[in-house]
């Protein structure tokens, strides 16, 4: 599994991609917080205090929202790529 980082994300975690070996298939939010554990700063950026998801960082899943698909709880495979991407504005 790959995921790559954008912008900001890309900053605070200092890589722009990480190779996730998975062993069978699992979900979004196992492996975010797998991730985490690397990276705890992002926890902040995904979560609040109570585990909530912040809405800050959007993540896609082979380019597609997982907010439309089944959310933390979408399925992922080893040949998948997980794309995190803080809020963009502009003007």
């Amino acid at each position: 599994m790959r995921i790559r980082t954008y912008a900001t994300l890309r900053d605070l975690m200092g890589v722009s991609a990480i190779d996730l070996p998975l062993a069978e298939r699992t979900t979004i939010g196992y492996v975010l917080h797998r991730l985490v554990e690397s990276y705890p700063a992002l926890g902040h950026k995904l979560w609040d205090a109570g585990g909530a998801s912040t809405g800050f960082v959007t993540v896609l899943l082979n380019g597609r929202s997982v907010e439309y698909l089944k959310g933390q709880e979408t399925p992922v495979a080893d040949d998948d790529t997980i794309s995190l991407f803080p809020p963009v504005g502009g003007g």
